[in-house]
């Protein structure tokens, strides 16, 4: 197999694995607002659940950005500088939110802690629904000339199948993490990140399943079929094991939904990187768009070792926060942003 084969594989993977971790971080922001009260422990303990991983999640973004950067530069250029201005907001809400989580706690005043809470519902719904717009459009094609320059504006990105690609990531996001809640909390953060789950489903397996359907037929090839019959049926499934009280099950068919979702998109886009809607001669390729093979071949070697190191040490995070957090731990013993010793690497502070 080529390299440029394999490093698009690679930058799938890496996207994959941001998406089905830090979906559920922007799951559980987009729900803070409905699992109490303002200024009420529920939401500490919501935000306490993903306070150990949700820094280390995101670093899959940062890798799959780097890969790009470096395996296929000329598709950096082109998508960085046409996705400007949505690319932009994305970065400014995951910066508002990772702000939030900090100095939510650091003072004394329900005041103060409402407006974090705002940035980290808005700095999760904003990506979540941007990065479906954003990839939607990158397997739909969009408009570039012959020197790969994107021609299209923020409109034209906002089109039909776009809209819904976002719709469907906002909304199985959601469902994603609310079945983590479920599973990570006790008390009634679990009870209400239930109904949550079940009230999102409503939105997100129609969403789920029409944007599937079109990804398919439209862009999909033969093997991609089963991949999205896999999606809609860990959907569908995930769903029914959260009815059923069956976190683990669910949160495993939800992000098994997440996964075999965004290998259907990568693999529709194969072998393009991103299609020109202007001429498909104009199209950016894994052959016209990657580095050389000395390149490619020294980020072989780097990522083989460096990797599966990564890939342990987050394992061996999510084992040591692997306990269910409640209002007791919360309130027992609590840290800037309302996060459990050791979720933000701050200072213990005083409770608020």
């Amino acid at each position: 197999m080529e390299l440029t084969v394999i490093w698009f594989v690679a930058i799938a993977v890496l996207w994959t694995g941001y998406f089905v971790l830090e979906g559920f971080d922007f799951g559980v922001g987009t729900l803070l607002p409905f699992m109490g009260r303002r200024d009420s422990v529920d939401r500490r303990v919501a935000i306490n659940a993903i306070g150990p991983v949700w820094d280390a999640n995101e670093v899959w973004l940062l890798t799959a950005g780097g890969a790009m950067f470096a395996a296929f530069p000329a598709w950096y250029a082109s998508l960085f500088s046409g996705f400007y201005l949505p690319l932009l907001l994305i970065l400014v809400a995951l910066i508002a939110r990772g702000v939030a989580f900090e100095y939510r706690g650091k003072r004394d005043s329900a005041r103060w802690r409402a407006w974090w809470d705002r940035a980290i519902f808005f700095g999760s719904v904003v990506p979540a629904f941007l990065w479906g717009v954003a990839f939607a459009n990158i397997v739909r094609g969009v408009a570039m000339d012959a020197d790969h320059i994107v021609t299209a504006g923020l409109l034209d990105l906002l089109n039909p199948y776009g809209l819904l690609g976002g719709v469907t990531t906002l909304s199985l996001f959601t469902l994603h993490g609310a079945v983590f809640l479920t599973l990570k909390t006790d008390g009634p953060v679990r009870v209400r990140a239930r109904r949550a789950a079940l009230a999102s489903s409503c939105v997100a397996i129609p969403a789920g399943a029409a944007f599937l359907a079109w990804t398919q037929l439209a862009h999909g090839a033969a093997w991609t079929l089963p991949v999205v019959v896999i999606a809609a049926t860990a959907l569908v499934g995930g769903v029914a094991a959260t009815w059923r009280g069956r976190e683990g099950v669910a949160f495993t068919l939800t992000a098994v939904t997440v996964l075999a979702a965004s290998t259907a998109l990568f693999g529709s886009l194969f072998p393009n990187v991103l299609p020109s809607t202007t001429d498909p001669a104009f199209s950016l390729t894994v052959s016209n768009a990657a580095s050389g093979e000395y390149t490619l071949t020294v980020m072989t070697w780097v990522a083989v070792v460096f990797l599966p190191l990564v890939m342990l040490y987050q394992g061996w995070s999510y084992w040591v926060f692997r306990r269910r957090v409640t209002g007791a731990q919360v309130t027992g013993a609590s840290v800037s942003g309302g996060a459990a010793p050791g979720a933000t690497g701050a200072a213990p502070t005083p409770a608020p």
